[in-house]
């Protein structure tokens, strides 16, 4: 059991460089509306246009778009300080966990799916890999993953691991449990991507499950597993909440989670 007097598990802050620009561009926004607003200009770009001209309320645009990312960056640090977390366990909670399970978790960052798992085990062991990228997740570097682990008082059940999700280090039908979140879009060619689901695949026993939770791509990842012996997939997120993100990020995210057996 975790020490409740100790330090709290740091899970890190999500996409950092992504919070940083959406703080940068509100406080770009909230600046054009008020320098209008003080008086220091109209707020209104003029552009001639044959013989009239387009007037471009930019002052207003500032003050929407401005708050628009200030609101996006500080859910983002909300959702990385607190709300991940008990979204970890709704989607944990969605395994019947026997407690001897091989669990690996791919691309297990500062390691919230892996100690959620490890949480979860008796005899099993939960493996977390990943290649540390700082430009994905704040202080990724297996220390802290490590630290974690200890104050959440499961170090004895995992392990880490430094290497591609790509090419795997492991025999196959070597885990019973495959998780992973926010991790496989970071591969940015679809090829890279199939070859990670196809690593899954490889390396879950027959009637091993998958857990996969991303913000794009889970109709590529569906697909691919199909082709690689794991028929039984569901899709078990909200499609309401996937629409909304959508729509509200333009298309940038559109997230889903990919429940996925492996034929037996």
């Amino acid at each position: 059991m975790s020490d409740s007097t100790g330090p709290r598990a740091d899970y890190g802050l999500d996409a950092p460089k992504v919070v940083r620009n959406l703080f940068v561009g509100g406080a770009v926004g909230l600046l054009v509306w008020g320098s209008a607003a003080a008086g220091l200009w109209s707020g209104v770009a003029t552009i001639p246009a044959g013989g009239g001209e387009i007037r471009i309320g930019l002052a207003a645009t500032g003050l929407w778009c401005g708050m628009g990312l200030l609101l996006t960056g500080c859910w983002m640090v909300w959702d990385s300080r607190i709300g991940k977390v008990a979204g970890r366990e709704r989607l944990l909670g969605r395994i019947a966990w026997r407690g001897d399970e091989q669990v690996l978790d791919l691309g297990c960052g500062r390691g919230l799916m892996l100690v959620g798992a490890a949480k979860r085990l008796t005899t099993g062991k939960a493996t977390g890999i990943d290649l540390w990228q700082a430009e994905d997740l704040s202080g990724n570097r297996p220390e802290a993953t490590l630290e974690n682990a200890q104050r959440e008082g499961v170090e004895s059940r995992v392990d880490i691991k430094t290497g591609d999700m790509r090419r795997l280090p492991f025999a196959d039908n070597a885990f019973d449990v495959v998780v992973s979140r926010a991790a496989i879009h970071n591969l940015y060619n679809s090829d890279d991507r199939a070859a990670a689901i196809r690593e899954v695949a490889r390396v879950l026993k027959p009637g091993g499950q998958a857990l996969i939770d991303d913000i794009r791509h889970h109709g590529e990842y569906a697909a691919t597993f199909a082709r690689h012996g794991c028929t039984d997939i569901q899709r078990i997120d909200s499609r309401a909440i996937s629409l909304l993100c959508t729509v509200i990020t333009m298309g940038s995210l559109r997230p889903g989670t990919l429940l996925v057996r492996k034929a037996g």
